[in-house]
């Protein structure tokens, strides 16, 4: 499939503000961590920066950005319209928790379930994005289990780094958040290589012969491409990487967006200081180039089921 930067970004952007919120929020909800008041401001103000960029960015991507708004209609059958929903909804919690934080300097049950909605929904919101892809079974490397888990352990794993290099930045320390970004890192490292273990050993059900019904008569090839010349569906669902780029970039990946982050954050147990909040901003730069990287491959690397009428022989 064709990597469209624009979603790649969205991905990536609004997959750090999401999981940043969701561990804001179970922090906040639970009392673990800080109430000052520029803490506060920088995480939601970044948080919610990143998400509407990431959910504008994805626009692009459309032939007609300006009738996205259609797509929230088919909420009951679309997980693309889900998403666009649970992502509108979700701004009613996120500013409903920052009004009693930051305004009223609350700590109520009105603050708490405040927070307790807006980390439900944020995960809510990353899930459905997640789906959006693994429920498409023309997509055998998308269509897995595997695709959800990635995308939340992501999530969480960006926002935790995110949120810590915010405590360092803004004088505050709290260690529990420098463990979790490690625990974090892990998971997603697992989840990952996991996923790309499944891609890598097993194949699509649909072949050639299966997709034109003629197995029966044995081995199938094309003689002939249904089109002379290239078309939207060779351009979006028939790129291909080679299989040694592919390779590289995921070593690439894993050491940018999982290694390095995590000696970073190592360093950052030490406390409020220089080398640490130097670690904790480079831990972040690393970690979401990682998964930029992580994500151009996620889409490079998926085949379509239509491809073989064109040529494939597995999907």
């Amino acid at each position: 499939m064709h990597p469209a930067l624009s979603v790649i970004f969205f991905t990536t952007a609004s997959g750090a503000g999401y999981g940043l919120l969701v561990l804001l929020g179970l922090g906040k909800a639970f009392d673990v961590v800080p109430h000052e008041l520029s803490f506060g401001v920088a995480t939601i103000v970044i948080a919610l920066v990143l998400i509407t960029t990431g959910l504008l960015s994805s626009t692009f991507h459309l032939g007609h950005p300006e009738r996205a708004w259609r797509a929230l209609s088919q909420w009951r059958s679309s997980w693309l319209s889900r998403e666009g929903v649970l992502a509108i909804v979700t701004y009613i919690p996120i500013l409903l928790f920052a009004y009693d934080w930051l305004l009223l300097e609350s700590v109520d049950t009105a603050y708490v379930l405040a927070a307790i909605l807006m980390s439900l929904f944020c995960l809510l919101t990353i899930y459905s994005t997640s789906m959006i892809y693994a429920s498409l079974k023309t997509v055998h490397a998308w269509s897995n289990h595997w695709v959800p888990f990635a995308y939340v352990s992501l999530a969480l794993m960006s926002g935790s780094i995110l949120i810590n290099a915010i405590l360092l930045i803004t004088g505050n320390y709290l260690a529990l958040m420098s463990y979790s970004s490690l625990a974090f890192i892990v998971i997603a490292l697992i989840i990952k290589l996991s996923y790309w273990r499944f891609i890598r050993q097993t194949q699509s059900l649909s072949t050639a012969e299966t997709a034109s019904g003629l197995g029966h008569l044995g081995k199938v090839s094309m003689v002939q491409s249904p089109h002379s010349q290239d078309n939207y569906l060779l351009k979006e669902m028939g790129y291909q990487i080679a299989r040694k780029h592919a390779d590289k970039l995921r070593r690439i990946s894993v050491m940018c967006g999982f290694v390095i982050p995590f000696l970073l954050t190592i360093i950052t147990l030490d406390g409020v200081n220089m080398l640490s909040l130097c670690s904790s901003v480079l831990a972040l730069i690393f970690c979401l180039f990682g998964i930029i990287v992580e994500r151009w491959l996620f889409f490079a690397e998926a085949k379509h089921t239509v491809m073989l009428y064109y040529g494939n022989t597995s999907a």
